[in-house]
């Protein structure tokens, strides 16, 4: 199904570009009995439309409007936690359960090495197949999946590990089931807990940051975001549907919002915005995950200089600091 798909709307002049090129290299490579077909004439015109196309590229998504970018944080062919763990860390091992009720497939945790260090892994992750989303329920969490995030991170506090969480969420799962287990108070004990930990935590958002979904394994020391991933109190058709009563106008509501990287990193909610290749991360999957990995390597060097009691007080002041008060 992921094969069959041609691109977003903005981006089809690409795909179709790219296309035209893949033709004529299949065309090129053909064997031509007859000299109607000069291969020195396919030669220039395939250089001349890569040319093209990477002018195509540049012009496109180097001017991405905040509704664009909420696209290609949703992209079918984007990367997820577990394409980054793969890259990323080794010796991944994967723990599961809250203890308590049941595993949440929607998270994904466990301990990982990076150059020669422990980290606690805390992921959500979405599913790439209809039989894989309703597995990993769209990476919407229930309650039991903040339970076993916190279980992890109490775990990793008590051997003295850093965590690093994956933040790519629609949101928590609003559910009945859910809401009888307690959601709020499963994702309300976990922005407590977190903001009192004394190992560092990183948190990258890698597509979607879904309101207090993504929150609830957000609290860190340092918020990092993938370059075309949005962070955000609601989606932009939820939005629309309270203040327009028109899911349709999502797109007006995007640009209102203030939700990418680039707005949120100047209003220092966010530390970092971590670049992507040109047209997504989809494009390069290795190409994004070191650049991850550089970033998290960063942050993690001054945090490992310090203490518990000093990460903590840091941590206090960052998020006492965020946002303007009129009195």
């Amino acid at each position: 199904m992921a094969d069959e798909f041609k691109g977003l709307e903005f981006e089809r002049p690409v795909f179709e570009l790219e296309k035209k090129i893949a033709d004529l290299r299949k065309a090129a490579g053909e064997p031509h009995p007859h000299d109607d077909v000069s291969l020195i004439d396919l030669d220039k015109e395939i250089i001349n439309l890569e040319h093209k196309c990477a002018a195509l590229r540049q012009d496109i998504y180097s001017n991405l409007k905040p509704p664009q970018r909420f696209q290609l944080a949703r992209h079918p062919k984007r990367p997820y936690s577990l394409d980054y763990i793969a890259h990323i860390f080794t010796d991944f091992t994967e723990l599961h359960g809250d203890r308590s009720f049941a595993d949440d497939k929607a998270l994904v945790t466990g301990f990982g090495m990076l150059d020669n260090t422990t980290f606690m892994i805390i992921a959500q992750q979405k599913g790439r197949t209809l039989q894989e989303s309703m597995e990993r329920n769209f990476g919407m969490m229930h309650p039991e999946g903040y339970r076993k995030a916190l279980r992890m991170m109490k775990m990793a506090e008590k051997f003295h590990k850093p965590i690093i969480t994956f933040i790519d969420t629609m949101g928590a799962f609003p559910g009945l089931g859910a809401e009888e287990r307690g959601q709020a108070e499963a994702i309300a004990r976990n922005l407590r807990e977190m903001s009192a930990l004394e190992v560092p935590v990183i948190c990258v958002v890698l597509g979607e940051g879904g309101s207090g979904g993504a929150l609830g394994i957000g609290v860190g020391d340092k918020i990092l975001m993938l370059e075309n991933a949005y962070y955000s109190v609601i989606t932009p058709e939820g939005c629309a549907s309270i203040l327009f009563h028109d899911a349709g106008k999502a797109a007006e509501a995007a640009e209102a919002m203030k939700i990418t990287a680039n707005n949120l990193y100047e209003f220092k909610v966010i530390d970092e915005i971590i670049p992507e290749p040109l047209g997504g991360a989809h494009r390069d999957v290795k190409e994004t995950a070191n650049n991850i990995k550089t970033a998290i390597l960063k942050h993690y060097a001054g945090l490992s200089k310090m203490s518990g009691p000093q990460i903590q007080k840091a941590r206090y002041n960052k998020y006492r600091i965020l946002g303007n008060f009129e009195e």
